[in-house]
């Protein structure tokens, strides 16, 4: 549908794309998202090793991750709102402001969290006050990689976008990698140190990320679409009422695409490494060394990924990872279960190139592809923050219950996994082709 609608007389093709423009861009979505990965990561694997001692240590092991892990899903639970707030305003006045708001925002937040009082100094107030930093965490993500996606993808030539936009998850890979980096260094440090002023530092860290990104972000060029779009018809005004009413079959189409995927992705990344220390059995400081790995060889899958979008196709790549990831839990977890390394490794690096970064290096574009310009970052953000709150969100908390609950067996884990991603798989089927869609029109593909 969007190919017959790209030729409509009312919109203009749209203009080669500027190179130093394309550059600034794809620098700002890498780094962005960067940071917004590594806050994620850093607040993950302290919630499976650190948080339940600190933050909740006066109920058992097996609660106290329940609990640092439903703190973790808050995060999630604040993305749609940040991404309701910010999307607003990335569509009425411009995809790059709203960009640098969030990343203040994010790196604020997890600047506080290094700063928080424990359980032991101020009582109930701290897992609290944890709860709050989580969540301005969360909203301030709720915005950051749809912002990226959808700046990258319009600035973009034809032929491109796939591997330019797929840059937002190397970044992200990237701020895993670094996450992974900082709790390993952290872990050589005594565990006195660790537990008083370690972790701390990990989180006080992220400073440097985020002036890095901000002083990038602040020479972005805005998107062309967006300026095309302000020349024609002005400041939308009502960008979020105008996805639910005129976007819901393309809406719909990016919640399902990423629900299970967002589950998979987030279990991978954060259930795993308590599941390894917990239940396996591994040394606590061979986890971040395997995030590690994964997160490296996840990056190159996400721009890989992308770039293969470009040549045949958005759905044909999209399709064939999820597919993949239905039939992978199962093997994950007898991997797992070997307490073998090498086995450990290979199945965890599977589960950063197809799920972590591999699925959303394509989404980068695909799902900005998916929507008209009038509401394209609304769209973009919603469609995948609300499905982040019931994929990702509750993932580690889902199936750190399950396996309380059917008495430590990882069978219905790997059950929970297959039918998330079974959404996913059967919404990839039905979504349309988007490749080089002309991104200056306001109908949906879908």
């Amino acid at each position: 549908m969007s190919e017959q609608r790209s030729s409509t007389a009312d919109t203009n093709p749209e203009a080669p794309p500027d190179r130093k423009a394309v550059r600034r861009a794809a620098w700002a979505g890498l780094i962005g998202t960067t940071l917004e990965q590594y806050d994620f990561v850093i607040y993950g694997t302290a919630s499976a090793l650190i948080f339940s001692k600190l933050f909740f240590p006066n109920i058992s092991p097996v609660a106290g991750i329940l609990a640092s892990f439903s703190a973790y899903a808050v995060g999630f639970a604040a993305r749609p709102l940040g991404g309701l707030i910010f999307s607003r305003f990335g569509d009425r006045l411009g995809r790059k402001w709203v960009l640098v708001a969030t990343l203040l925002l994010m790196g604020g937040s997890t600047l506080a969290i290094g700063l928080l009082p424990t359980y032991s100094q101020v009582g109930l107030l701290a897992p609290v006050l944890l709860v709050a930093c989580r969540f301005f965490q969360g909203m301030g993500a709720g915005a950051e990689q749809a912002g990226g996606a959808t700046l990258l993808t319009e600035t973009a030539g034809r032929g491109k976008r796939g591997a330019l936009a797929s840059l937002v998850m190397t970044g992200a890979a990237l701020g895993t990698a670094l996450g992974a980096v900082a709790w390993i260094l952290a872990q050589s440090l005594p565990e006195e140190a660790l537990m008083t002023w370690g972790w701390r530092l990990v989180f006080g860290s992220s400073l440097l990320v985020t002036i890095a990104a901000l002083i990038i972000r602040r020479k972005l060029n805005e998107s062309p679409v967006f300026q095309e779009l302000k020349e024609q018809v002005g400041e939308t005004r009502a960008p979020i009422s105008d996805t639910f009413r005129k976007g819901r079959k393309p809406l719909l189409l990016a919640f399902f695409l990423n629900v299970g995927s967002n589950a998979q992705s987030y279990t991978y990344q954060v259930f795993m490494a308590s599941y390894l220390v917990s239940t396996v059995g591994v040394d606590e400081e061979f986890v971040p060394k395997v995030l590690l790995l994964g997160a490296i060889c996840g990056g190159i899958a996400a721009f890989g990924f992308g770039a293969l979008s470009d040549v045949v196709g958005r759905k044909n790549v999209y399709a064939t990872i999820m597919g993949a990831l239905v039939l992978l839990p199962v093997p994950t977890f007898v991997a797992l279960n070997t307490g073998s390394p090498v086995a450990i490794t290979v199945a965890i690096v599977l589960g950063f190139v197809l799920a972590c970064h591999g699925s959303v290096g394509v989404q980068m574009s695909y799902f900005p592809e998916l929507f008209g310009n009038r509401y394209r970052y609304a769209g973009v953000a919603l469609g995948r923050e609300f499905s982040a709150v019931l994929g990702g969100g509750v993932a580690p908390l889902i199936c750190a219950g399950l396996m309380a609950a059917f008495g430590g067996s990882w069978v219905p884990v790997a059950i929970y996994m297959m039918v998330m991603m079974a959404i996913s798989f059967a919404a990839s089927l039905l979504a349309p082709e988007t490749k080089d869609r002309d991104l200056n029109v306001a109908q949906d593909a879908a």
